[in-house]
């Protein structure tokens, strides 16, 4: 890798961390500058804007998680073994983010709400990802038999991802990981139960 990306590498993620940490507005370019130690030429010969490099922060966040889904689910081809997969990497989340400040897509969702649109529109490509690839475990388990025909794929992806999602709030805002550890019980066993 050459040094040029490198710096950017290394710039995308501090700046992911930070971001995730104080907020899109809450961070200012002095901070950006703090935390990697470049200078505002430094970190503008890499990205031509905050919003610009906000935008590929938040790409290099999802992308880390990601890659915990991928490496879980890459073992597992039962659609039940592979939700429980999901669940468990989430459920690592509240102690271990993979960024930290908690889940990225959360926290962009929440701050992207109504101030920054091309934030919100990158968060929604990739909850509706996310949202994509719990509803076509679903979708493949019922259509192999592994899965009850009657469950409700969009129905139960929208439980799963609100209660995951709610679960890693509340359990940073309370500094408690009980939370999380309820909402992951839950699924799992309604999982067990139901389908």
């Amino acid at each position: 890798m050459s040094k040029g990306k490198e710096t950017k590498a290394k710039i995308l993620q501090q700046a992911a961390e930070l971001f995730n940490q104080q907020g899109y507005a809450g961070s200012s370019i002095s901070d950006i500058m703090r935390v990697t130690g470049l200078q505002k030429g430094g970190i503008y010969n890499h990205f031509q804007s905050k919003d610009e490099l906000a935008l590929q922060a938040f790409d290099y966040a999802i992308a880390c998680v990601s890659q915990h889904y991928i490496a879980a689910l890459r073992n597992q081809r039962h659609a039940i073994a592979r939700l429980h997969a999901i669940i468990a990497v989430f459920s690592n989340f509240a102690d271990n983010p993979p960024i930290q400040g908690g889940c990225p897509l959360l926290n962009t969702a929440v701050e992207s709400d109504d101030a920054h649109p091309a934030l919100r529109e990158r968060t929604q490509k990739a909850m509706n990802s996310w949202l994509h690839l719990i509803r076509r475990i679903i979708e493949t388990g019922i259509e192999k038999g592994e899965i009850r025909s009657d469950v409700n794929a969009d129905e139960i992806t929208t439980i799963i991802t609100a209660t995951l999602e709610g679960a890693i709030m509340m359990s940073k805002l309370y500094g408690d990981s009980i939370y999380m550890q309820r909402a992951v019980n839950h699924l799992n066993q309604y999982i067990d139960h139901n389908f």
